[in-house]
Order: structure tokens, then C-alpha cells, then sequence
């Protein structure tokens, strides 16, 4: 999708603006970058915060799953510990069983 603000592309590569900064630029800022235009202000400060939005999303998700791989992992170390903890019911069985015959 083009935003059609191409002519910007060399003054935020002059400054160094990558993904990062461009996530931090307000109007101001923007501005001070050359975007004289109100309307390209308006246009991308709307994709940044749709873009702010998506990452937030997007981190939101990702603490969740790992939140539930933390909880499925304990759950695991906690049946592991409670085997290891268990006499094994089966090979007693069968040797008090082999022994009295």
C-alpha cells in the first residue's frame, strides 16, 4: 500500500529514521523532518498509530502464549515430580505376586 509520500524518502534516510524512530516521530517531529504538508502529517501519524496498535496487539498475544507455555510446563515438572514420587505399584505387584506362587 503507498501512502504516496515518496518525496520524504531521502530527508528520513539523511536523519537515520528506520522502524523504530518512526514509531517515536509526533507532528513536530515530522515537521522538523520536512513534512510541510498538514495533510502527510495527518496521514501518517493515522498509520502510526494503526501500526502502534497492531504491535501492541501483537505483544499482547505473544506474552499470553508464553504465558501459557509457562503454565503447560510447570503442570508437566509437577506430573514428573509426582511419578518420581510414586512407588511404581505395577513392578511390586508382580514380584510379590511371582514370589508367592
Amino acid at each position: 500500500v503507498s501512502l504516496n509520500l515518496e518525496q520524504y524518502v531521502s530527508e528520513f534516510s539523511a536523519h537515520n529514521v528506520n522502524g523504530e524512530h518512526l514509531l517515536q516521530l509526533d507532528g513536530s517531529k515530522l515537521k522538523a523532518l520536512g513534512m510541510t504538508s498538514s495533510q502527510d502529517r495527518a496521514v501518517v501519524k493515522k498509520k502510526l498509530k494503526e501500526m502502534k496498535a497492531s504491535l501492541e496487539k501483537a505483544r499482547k498475544a505473544q506474552e499470553k502464549m508464553e504465558k501459557q507455555r509457562e503454565k503447560l510446563r510447570k503442570k508437566e515438572q509437577e506430573q514428573l515430580q509426582r511419578k518420581s514420587k510414586k512407588p511404581d505399584k505395577c513392578s511390586s505387584d508382580a514380584t510379590e505376586g511371582a514370589s508367592e506362587q
